[in-house]
């Protein structure tokens, strides 16, 4: 997926104002497909994790999370993705030993490791097979803005630190529609970011908001002074290189890759060639990890992050009405 450009995440300008035409065709398409169609309601509940910008936001450690919290209750949870990035068109269940992220995209393989997961460019059919193998809840990673499922509960993931960029929808902005027009139909957003950055996300006072952050997993890892060279190909990478800056790496150098960009032999050669040249560790995400070729796998560090939030509270109580 291309970088997102730089005038969506500032006040618009004559670039953003001259493609509103287009915009207003693409958030009509948007209202069009979803008032089209009810979707097929489940024996299960449905949770579905989205957005309203196009982008990285935070949605997959999310569903890692909600995962592990549904889990940790006995619930079978199971998850379905649309598996971008991969040429299986589904459904199919993703099983790590025999498929890579070629075959059904980096975020289904990451997710694989905490829940059943169900690639399916048809959602509905992805989670009624998944229903069929068992699963008592199932977690729609992304789809708000596909119809084919009914919701019992959506949760909309925003970066505080970017918001909802520019206001404008596609291509004039990051928006995938109209913020108020997706925010009158989810139950929660979850902010993600620091408190300065959640302080200045204004939202609407009737919003059900929940604020949370990133953080890298403790796993005895000592990143202080470790000199690293970082790669990432996430929606935004500047996260990854900020969050080891914080942690104390002694960063020497960074590679902002594409959002679910290849990591070819050659691509990986030359990474490998400039850490050598710096005197630093090749270091990346857990996303870019499930794409390394087995042979690089033992060479490349992976930084792990968790979502974790201020206060479970208010969700917990309307997951469990569902159960």
């Amino acid at each position: 997926m291309p970088r997102a450009p730089g005038f969506w995440y500032r006040p618009p300008g004559p670039k953003a104002w001259a493609l509103q035409p287009l915009a207003a065709i693409y958030a009509a398409g948007t209202a069009w497909r979803l008032a089209r169609r009810s979707g097929m309601r489940l024996s299960v509940p449905v949770i579905c994790v989205g957005n309203l910008t196009a982008g990285g936001t935070g949605k997959t450690p999310t569903v890692i999370a909600l995962t592990q919290r549904l889990t940790s209750w006995n619930i079978r949870v199971h998850v379905v993705s649309r598996g971008y990035g991969g040429r299986e068109k589904g459904p199919i269940r993703v099983d790590p030993k025999y498929q890579s992220a070629g075959d059904v995209g980096d975020e289904p393989l990451l997710m694989s490791a905490f829940a059943p997961v169900w690639v399916a460019r048809d959602r509905a059919a992805g989670a009624a097979a998944a229903v069929n193998d068992g699963a008592q809840a199932i977690l729609l990673d992304d789809g708000f803005q596909n119809p084919s499922l009914f919701k019992d509960m959506s949760i909309i993931v925003v970066d505080a630190r970017f918001g909802f960029g520019n206001g404008l929808v596609i291509p004039s902005g990051p928006l995938r529609e109209p913020v108020d027009v997706g925010l009158a139909r989810t139950d929660f957003v979850l902010s993600l970011g620091t408190s300065e950055q959640q302080n200045n996300l204004p939202l609407p006072d009737s919003t059900k908001r929940l604020k949370g952050a990133l953080r890298p997993l403790e796993t005895g890892m000592n990143w202080q002074g470790l000199a690293v060279y970082a790669f990432a190909g996430i929606g935004f990478p500047e996260k990854f290189f900020q969050t080891l800056r914080e942690l104390g790496t002694d960063l020497r150098g960074q590679v902002a890759l594409a959002d679910h960009q290849p990591l070819t032999p050659l691509l990986l050669s030359r990474l490998q060639s400039e850490a050598e040249r710096c005197g630093a560790q090749l270091v990346t995400t857990e996303k870019d990890a499930v794409r390394l070729p087995k042979g690089y796998r033992p060479t490349v560090l992976t930084l792990p992050v968790r979502v974790t939030l201020e206060n479970w509270d208010a969700l917990d109580a309307a997951l469990k009405k569902l159960f």
